[in-house]
């Protein structure tokens, strides 16, 4: 079966205000892809339900045939838009630190890119540049052996050279039955390493295809139909 993801009817309120609006959509094995939506489309939303962060106000998700939970947190490692890590720590004692609480962690592979970027294991976060501390955050998360990757805005902030990394780290760091699900507005930084596409507006899904399927379709790029459907 290749369906990582299933989401059926899902919705999520905010006391009067509609998140989620009754949600379908499956997301499959082997895949990256892109979640693309404007501000309040409800991506973060629904990234903060898939990693059981929220709880829905109906519907169902499954991962793997199960509900997000104590079930799923070892199938998905998340890169939120907000750095969890404390910035006082050294950069080897975030890499312990994930010894300790993933066991899909590999911590070879995560030394072993750590070192071939020059980053020094004894430096504490807060001395990094963002964009190095951007690549730390993002070998740690790609160093677990995960199901789903979801990664929130991950090139945001960062130069053109930080982002050719992050990017050739997400495309080479994964097996094949994993997927990348990666919610970013800079859609014409990472179209070419995409899939798959899903763009949310209004708490729904608008549009779930192939990147092939737009060009060929709409003749446009991913970028250029996005903003064609999006314009205000």
């Amino acid at each position: 079966m290749n369906e990582l993801v299933t989401i059926t009817g899902l919705s999520k309120t905010y006391g009067h205000f509609t998140a989620l609006n009754n949600m379908n959509l499956v997301i499959p094995r082997g895949r990256i892809i892109g979640l693309l939506g404007p501000n309040g489309s409800g991506k973060t939303t629904l990234i903060k339900l898939l990693n059981g962060l929220l709880t829905p106000a109906s519907g169902q998700i499954l991962i793997n045939g199960h509900t997000p939970g104590v079930e799923t947190k070892a199938m998905i490692s998340y890169l939120p838009e907000r750095s969890y890590l404390t910035s006082n720590r050294r950069v080897e004692d975030l890499v312990e630190y994930f010894v300790d609480f993933y066991d899909n962690f590999n911590k070879e592979k995560a030394l072993g890119m750590l070192e071939s970027l020059h980053i020094d294991l004894h430096a504490r976060l807060k001395t990094l540049s963002k964009g190095t501390k951007e690549k730390v955050q993002l070998v740690l998360v790609m160093s677990r052996d995960a199901d789903l990757y979801i990664l929130d805005e991950p090139i945001a902030g960062v130069d053109p050279a930080a982002r050719d990394f992050i990017l050739k780290t997400i495309i080479g760091n994964y097996n094949e039955n994993a997927t990348i699900l990666l919610s970013t507005h800079l859609i014409s930084d990472i179209e070419a390493v995409l899939d798959d596409c899903i763009f949310i507006r209004d708490g729904q899904v608008m549009l779930c295809s192939s990147v092939e399927e737009i060009r060929e379709t709409y003749g446009k790029s991913v970028d250029s139909y996005f903003r064609e459907v999006f314009a205000c």
